[in-house]
């Protein structure tokens, strides 16, 4: 049962572990600790161009972006990274909470003498991380583009309005925790994917992603979001619905909780110039995995929109 959790859970939040042959894995110390990471296109980086950061999922590294680099290394420059205790980069205790985890990206990239300006790209979870980063340090962003990212101002209210509505017995924020204490008390999950679980469970206890509500307004920069949503409901989900006596009616909650989400990011959008959102219906969770093409095609739109 608890493996058919955390396959749930990583469809949902988090992408594949394959990285890309592209470039040359490489490591750097940042406190103490061995960080892994690959870069493209650097050394024809010219003055003030930007650079592309990506941030993956829970419990993924890098190499989740791989199926997109055919399309897009020769655009411009980038750098993947696992964070720490993920792939092959070394567990941090030290980092506990998801502003931690920016300072660290933000160190890695100091470190490697990579100066901004960035267009951050972020999948799933990793949404949230970015527009963590770019209230943090908005100086140095200079776009934001987000695949299928999780919905982090999804409020008490809202959630349990859609248990009402469709008569569900259990609420978003509710499944995402019980998925993280499940991936967490698993004896089979790795010590890096549990660190990060439990600390993603800290950040949504007692409040989800509580750290979230006040963030610095976004600046006036180009982002995209896309959005995949109307999604095929999978046996696995309705094996873990019924196992667990979770009460989700999946195909209306899916439905209201998509368009929450759709309506917090067009809203979190709305004052920016050259922003979009794009909607795929069918589209599975890893937008990027099943259809780089057009997942390219819109970061290098993007990246276009960030060229001074």
């Amino acid at each position: 049962m608890k493996s058919i959790i955390i396959s749930v859970f990583i469809t949902f939040f988090s992408v594949t572990l394959v990285f890309s042959q592209t470039s040359e894995r490489k490591f750097v110390s940042i406190n103490n600790k061995q960080m892994a990471y690959k870069t493209f296109g650097l050394d024809e980086r010219k003055a003030n161009e930007p650079v592309v950061v990506f941030e993956s999922g829970l419990g993924s590294g890098g190499g989740g972006y791989g199926s997109l680099f055919p399309f897009i290394q020769k655009n411009f420059s980038g750098i993947v990274y696992d964070r720490n205790g993920i792939g092959e980069s070394e567990i941090d205790i030290s980092i506990k909470t998801d502003a931690d985890v920016i300072k660290r990206l933000h160190d890695l990239l100091v470190t490697l003498k990579i100066k901004p300006p960035y267009l951050l790209v972020g999948h799933s979870i990793g949404g949230p991380f970015i527009r963590l980063y770019a209230s943090i340090y908005p100086n140095e962003i200079c776009g934001l583009f987000f695949i299928d990212p999780t919905d982090f101002m999804l409020t008490k209210d809202e959630d349990s309005k859609v248990k009402l509505n469709t008569s569900s017995l259990t609420g978003y924020r509710e499944l995402f925790a019980i998925n993280l204490k499940n991936i967490i008390n698993d004896p089979l999950t790795s010590n890096g994917f549990r660190n990060e679980a439990k600390r993603e469970l800290n950040e949504s206890s007692p409040d989800f992603f509580k750290k979230y509500q006040s963030l610095q307004p976004l600046k006036d920069i180009p982002v995209t979001v896309m959005i995949s949503y109307n999604k095929h409901i999978e046996h696995y989900e309705t094996e873990m619905n019924e196992n667990l006596k979770l009460g989700i009616n999946l195909i209306p909650w899916w439905k209201e909780l998509d368009e929450l989400r759709i309506n917090h990011y067009a809203e979190m959008i709305k004052n920016n110039n050259n922003s979009r959102l794009i909607l795929l219906p069918r589209y599975s969770h890893g937008i990027h995995q099943q259809d780089p093409k057009i997942v390219a095609e819109a970061l290098i739109d993007t990246y276009n929109k960030c060229l001074p």
